[in-house]
């Protein structure tokens, strides 16, 4: 009888043809609508849905919180070693006067590279990038290219190392925070390798080429 009066058009039931997942919604909504029309029905349909589990899109704020902190954990590159670790595997200046190796011990005039000595015969070029890569920024095509490491592997040089590092600043912040560190249980003695600065440039511009 409703569709044969044109006047009731307005008031037709519509109907939402959900999943069976729930079930007891589509009753309750009928009744609603029946007494008091299809706002009515629309609203009760959306409540009843919120309440049953659809409206778990309101706590999105906690989705945010887990952004912000994989952002914090970005900003900390995991593949060089910490400033944690470096200052806990250091030996500390009383330590150092008990080795031979540091006896006589001269930084060197600052310069870019550095040079490394009394590294154990299982340390790679791998674990010296580990340690002296936080100070290059590998961002910039010019610093990745001046870092350079020259492990000696044989004769007499074996257990020393050369470090190339972008800048003077760099390399002074490095010898700083490695110089004794404990690596394979022996400590690093890190100096400003001497007679840099001629070489450096002609280097570049053949790695720049």
């Amino acid at each position: 009888d409703v569709f044969e009066q044109p006047q009731h058009v307005g008031l037709k039931k519509i109907e939402f043809h959900i999943t069976t997942d729930i079930p007891a919604v589509l009753p309750i909504n009928s009744e609603k609508e029946e007494k008091n029309g299809k706002r009515v029905y629309i609203y009760a349909a959306t409540e009843d849905i919120n309440n049953t589990g659809f409206g778990r899109i309101f706590p999105a704020p906690s989705s945010n919180d887990k952004m912000e902190t994989e952002e914090e954990d970005e900003e900390i590159p995991s593949e060089f070693i910490s400033r944690r670790d470096l200052e806990k595997n250091r030996l500390s200046r009383e330590e150092m006067e008990k080795f031979s190796v540091f006896k006589n011990y001269e930084p060197g005039d600052p310069n870019c590279r550095i040079y490394v000595k009394n590294l154990a015969k299982q340390v790679q070029e791998k674990d010296l990038k580990f340690i002296f890569g936080r100070y290059v920024d590998f961002e910039s095509e010019v610093e990745r290219n001046m870092f350079d490491i020259r492990l000696m592997k044989e004769g007499r040089m074996k257990g020393q190392a050369f470090i190339g590092l972008p800048n003077e600043k760099a390399a002074a912040k490095a010898l700083k925070e490695a110089n004794g560190y404990v690596l394979f249980e022996k400590p690093m003695v890190v100096q400003f390798a001497r007679s840099a600065r001629p070489k450096q440039d002609p280097n570049e511009g053949k790695r720049k080429k």
